[in-house]
């Protein structure tokens, strides 16, 4: 600046175009309507199921593993529907599968509001879990990956930006139990997803060559050239040809034991702080908030760092993080080992979550990417229903969740192994007279 007059008079004005040159590239809008609707995923169910749990065991008496049961049925259709959703997704395309997705979720919340016994309160969980896994992270990553590629890691950090902004929500959620009662919060949770969850599945397009665009959005004479160094490269993964890979089970195992900690944590953590710590609901609610405010913090570290870093091993650090997280929840004697959970399990799921599908795009490619991450959630289900079951069952078998808790933290720590062995696999030579299919 040179008497008081500034070298840039316009930046303001060249910031402003930036950002709209950005946002004519529809793969960022597709970004922010991805991180939207994880937001109310997160926000509505996935993060508050745990206060459903706390609320449901003491009005109902229904036990701590009967709960978590209808947790595990969760991940149990993950894994049975995951491989013909992938290969639904590969042949129709992610846009169409979220715009049922959201119906089918909106109308499980609102059914959810009208259980009266366990097997109803089973069916409207099996109901929620389908329209999360059509119009979730999975078939949300897949749509975003075929619209990246330099920039994958960025985007899909973006997305997870939503799941663990959704976390904020919970404490609303909490209230809304207190003053209007569970089954008028989960009735009106059905309205408000289908209501907003719609228009923004609407903005979902199943490629830009669809609407006249490219991958990241290049210019066609850069687009034209880097397509040169592209077609030097050896054929991207089938799905048979992902499984003969040693990364493959590594990624997926490494992934599963992350979520025997996340899974235990959205179920169980907001009981163990009110009964094992004496804690009210809404004061355990503040923990998970402040969980993921430090989440959120994972994920902007991620969207920096993620297109740049090594993703596996980033995320057989957070492997150890989520461990020392879950044993200091387990163990803690006050405010500060709260905090330190709060810390150390939000920062590594929001760092590591996005990668984890980032590291199979580029291990793998992206013509059979939805059919891949369907075998891996078969998988990963072992996590998802290990979780919540182990550290239920042992809860009502000694009383509280120490044993559990600890169990999971040490299996957990043994996924940084997992991630850390898992290096890229040998790209596969192209079958004579063309490409494997």
């Amino acid at each position: 600046m040179r008497n008081g007059v500034s070298p840039h008079p316009d930046a303001a004005g060249d910031n402003a175009r930036r950002m709209a040159r950005l946002f004519e590239f529809h793969g960022w809008r597709m970004v922010a309507a991805g991180s939207a609707l994880q937001f109310l995923q997160a926000g509505l169910m996935q993060q508050a199921f745990g206060a459903y749990v706390a609320v449901l065991s003491t009005e109902k008496g229904w036990s701590k593993t009967s709960l978590s049961g209808a947790a595990a049925l969760q991940s149990v259709e993950t894994a049975i529907i995951g491989p013909v959703l992938g290969w639904l997704i590969d042949r129709l395309g992610a846009p169409r599968m979220i715009r049922w997705g959201v119906w089918i979720f909106g109308a499980g919340l609102i059914a959810l509001g009208c259980v009266r016994t366990l097997p109803q309160f089973y069916a409207a969980v099996i109901v929620i879990a389908l329209g999360t896994s059509l119009c979730g992270y999975f078939p949300l990553n897949v749509a975003i990956i075929h619209w990246f590629e330099r920039k994958r890691a960025r985007a899909l950090s973006s997305v997870g930006l939503g799941l663990a902004l959704g976390g904020v929500f919970v404490p609303v959620v909490a209230s809304s139990m207190v003053l209007f009662g569970w089954r008028a919060t989960a009735i009106g949770s059905g309205v408000l997803a289908i209501a907003l969850g719609w228009p923004l599945s609407r903005v979902f397009v199943r490629s830009p060559a669809d609407i006249g665009q490219t991958v990241d959005g290049l210019p066609p004479a850069a687009t034209a050239a880097s397509g040169a160094a592209v077609a030097e490269e050896p054929p991207e993964f089938t799905a048979r040809e992902a499984l003969r890979t040693r990364a493959f089970w590594l990624l997926s195992i490494g992934h599963g034991f992350a979520l025997l900690v996340v899974t235990a944590v959205n179920v169980h953590a907001i009981t163990h702080m009110k009964e094992s710590l004496g804690y009210s609901v809404a004061q355990a609610s503040l923990v998970i908030t402040l969980m993921t405010v430090a989440q959120v913090g994972g994920v902007l570290l991620g969207m920096s760092v993620g297109d740049r870093w090594n993703k596996r091993m980033i995320a057989a650090a957070c492997m150890l993080m989520h461990a020392l997280g879950l044993l200091s929840l387990t163990y803690a004697t006050g405010p500060a080992m709260l905090g330190a959970f709060a810390l150390l399990h939000g920062v590594a799921w929001g760092l590591r979550g996005p990668f984890m599908q980032a590291i199979r795009a580029d291990y793998f490619g992206r013509r059979s990417i939805g059919m891949i991450m369907g075998l891996s959630a078969v998988v990963i289900a072992v996590g998802q229903v290990g979780g919540p079951m182990i550290a239920g069952g042992l809860a009502d078998l000694t009383g509280d969740y120490r044993l559990g808790y600890t169990l999971l933290a040490l299996i957990a720590a043994t996924g940084a192994i997992a991630f850390a062995t898992a290096t890229p696999p040998v790209r596969p030579r192209p079958a004579f007279g063309g490409a494997a299919s």
